[in-house]
């Protein structure tokens, strides 16, 4: 008997351990010295990795991204942008030809491993194209460390997406993407996306990097400079060291997804500190182009103050926006970005995107390649909030969003869309896959406040930061807290609006008019069912709002940002029509109407609202 009940013991243990697996991530350690021929766009690399393996599983294999293979003709990328013709990315492509397709030999991206090795062993390995797969000579078996030690030699490449030489702003040299960086390992194995455009993922890592360069150029990067006073730009009493007529560029960081440079000899660096953190960096080319520059240091002070206030407080000591990419691209404590805009608006408009990665992508480190509109989404959420404050529109708009909203339903139109479920480097059309990962996903939030009320929204994404912060969440990570906060089941909405591209339409059908009250009739001509926000504008200019709930959320939203409102019968969600009544009669009504707040992506919002005359 006793026997019986351990053998029982065990078993039900062994059953709960099995449903409660644990969250890990693995560790990274980088020391990389880096010696740069500024004149041949190249630079010898040696590179020392200590990693830690977290996770319950024994590794075998290990693999690295080498991202710079993708420019050249014939590569992946170069087949996957010939293959979409016009519908692929503008920026890869002009009328449909692949500009990768022209790129000149001797400016084709290369990373050449010279050796790698595990604990001093030589080790086997395969390069297939942006990916090297590396065989082991011992396992690193479970919640073990292990070290790697690697030479390589690498061809910047000719600038034609995030990294590269010459770009089109004249920045010397765009140095991201740019070192044998290991790939990320977690519950659904190995995150070996091939490079073919899109974006990146990584474990957390701390690097020590080391930059040998002309003693004439100025670096840019994400990361803390040690030696300010001996290389050029950042002190203006340094004495620049050399050795060779080469500066050194002595730079850490601490857990962080990845390490990105640039160096030019026009920069200029400006610093300055937002109240409570970080300190902010501007490196960029100061010239007539670039006077917007000069007006964003109260504009990006403010934009750190928000973020930090509203939706969690960014973690490292200092960031910097670099003149250095075609668009904008975020990287630990960094982001590089077009430095030539047309005003102040339009600059920080990128500053606040890329920014805001920091937040969405880099702190809360989702999968970007599986889940493009956690990342692109969130991020885009947040700027669209913060811009709305930074520049206050002229004309009285209820919300943030209501752009894009508006965007999202004449898109729908084109009839071109695509899940944003899809994975990003795997989307047919460039748009499609923009409207799925950043308005989509940014929509996603607006929906989701729409259903459970602003203030719950805002303590969603408040619990969604503080529980995963420097972790890898993913959507269902999200979705548990969404649910935990608002006590609603969301699992259907997530479904609707994540994995299909079906759409919300609603519509008054009828109004019948009485002696002492009207009764609505409304109607679901979408595919999405969702709770209805109702509204009316009685004859002395008050507003009553209603609410209908979804009979699918299980409980209702009790409060919301756009006044008090009354509870109805809730609408099932297989059921057509709602007719509810009101105790007003037509000649105490002057407007009634679905969303008032404009907020619900109706894509026909036409028949949601009626003047009475």
């Amino acid at each position: 008997m006793k026997k019986s009940l351990i053998i029982l013991c065990v078993f039900v243990i062994s059953q709960f351990q099995a449903q409660q697996k644990a969250y890990y991530q693995q560790a990274a350690q980088y020391k990389m010295d880096i010696d740069v021929n500024a004149e041949e766009f190249t630079y010898q690399g040696t590179q020392t990795l200590k990693y830690k393996n977290n996770s319950p599983d024994e590794l075998n294999v290990v693999y690295f991204h080498l991202y710079w293979n993708a420019f050249k003709p014939n590569s992946m990328m170069d087949q996957r942008v010939a293959s979409q013709g016009k519908n692929g990315d503008s920026r890869l492509q002009k009328d449909g030809i692949s500009r990768l397709a022209s790129i000149p030999k001797n400016e084709e991206g290369a990373q050449n491993i010279h050796w790698i090795k595990q604990n001093g062993k030589n080790l086997k390995f395969e390069i297939q194209e942006t990916v090297m797969k590396v065989y082991l000579d011992k396992p690193i078996k479970a919640r073990s460390k292990t070290t790697f030690t690697m030479e390589w030699d690498a061809v910047i490449p000719q600038q034609i997406r995030r990294a590269g030489r010459n770009n089109r702003e004249g920045v010397d040299m765009t140095m991201t993407q740019w070192y044998p960086k290991i790939a990320e390992y977690d519950y659904d194995g190995w995150a070996t996306f091939d490079y073919v455009g899109r974006e990146f993922h990584a474990p957390f890592a701390d690097f020590d990097v080391t930059i040998k360069i002309n003693k004439d150029y100025v670096v840019g990067a994400g990361g803390t400079l040690l030696n300010p006073k001996e290389v050029k730009g950042y002190d203006a009493s340094a004495q620049i060291k050399t050795d060779q007529n080469k500066a050194i560029w002595k730079w850490k960081a601490k857990n962080m997804l990845d390490f990105a440079w640039a160096a030019d000899r026009d920069y200029s660096v400006e610093s300055f500190d937002v109240p409570q953190g970080p300190k902010l960096y501007f490196v960029y080319q100061k010239n007539d182009k670039t006077k917007a520059w000069g007006e964003a240091k109260p504009y990006a002070t403010k934009y750190f103050q928000i973020m930090n206030s509203k939706f969690g407080k960014y973690a490292y000591p200092s960031y910097a926006f670099i003149q250095g990419g075609d668009g904008g691209m975020e990287y630990g404590m960094c982001t590089m970005i077009l430095g030539e805009a047309k005003n102040i608006e339009d600059l920080m408009g990128l500053m606040a995107h890329e920014g805001s990665h920091s937040w969405y992508q880099q702190m809360l480190a989702t999968n970007e390649p599986t889940r493009p509109w956690m990342d692109e989404g969130f991020t885009s959420y947040a700027e669209s909030y913060v811009m709305h404050q930074l520049f206050p529109p002229k004309d009285n708009r209820p919300n943030a969003f209501v752009e894009k909203v508006d965007a999202y339903r004449k898109f729908i139109k084109k009839g071109i869309e695509e899940p944003a479920v899809w994975l990003g480097d795997h989307h047919d059309n460039g748009t499609a896959y923009s409207y799925a990962s950043y308005v989509k996903g940014e929509l996603y939030l607006v929906q989701l406040g729409y259903i459970v009320g602003e203030e719950n929204l805002s303590k969603i994404m408040t619990e969604y930061f503080r529980e995963w912060s420097m972790k890898h969440p993913t959507d269902r990570d999200f979705l548990h807290i969404a649910q935990k906060v608002s006590g609603m089941d969301l699992k259907w909405f997530h479904h609707y609006w994540i994995n299909t591209t079906k759409t919300i339409d609603y519509g008054i059908k009828d109004v019948q008019y009485g002696e002492k009250s009207t009764t609505i009739t409304l109607i679901n001509n979408g595919q999405v069912p969702m709770p209805i926000d109702f509204s009316v504008i009685t004859a002395d200019k008050k507003i009553v709002n209603y609410q209908i709930p979804l009979n699918m959320t299980h409980n209702w939203k009790t409060k919301d940002a756009f006044g008090e409102f009354t509870t109805l019968k809730y609408w099932p969600w297989a059921q057509k029509e709602y007719t509810f009544t009101i105790p007003y009669n037509k000649s105490q009504i002057n407007a009634l109407g679905i969303d008032f707040s404009e907020r619900l992506a109706d894509v026909n919002p036409e028949d949601n609202f009626i003047e009475v005359k």
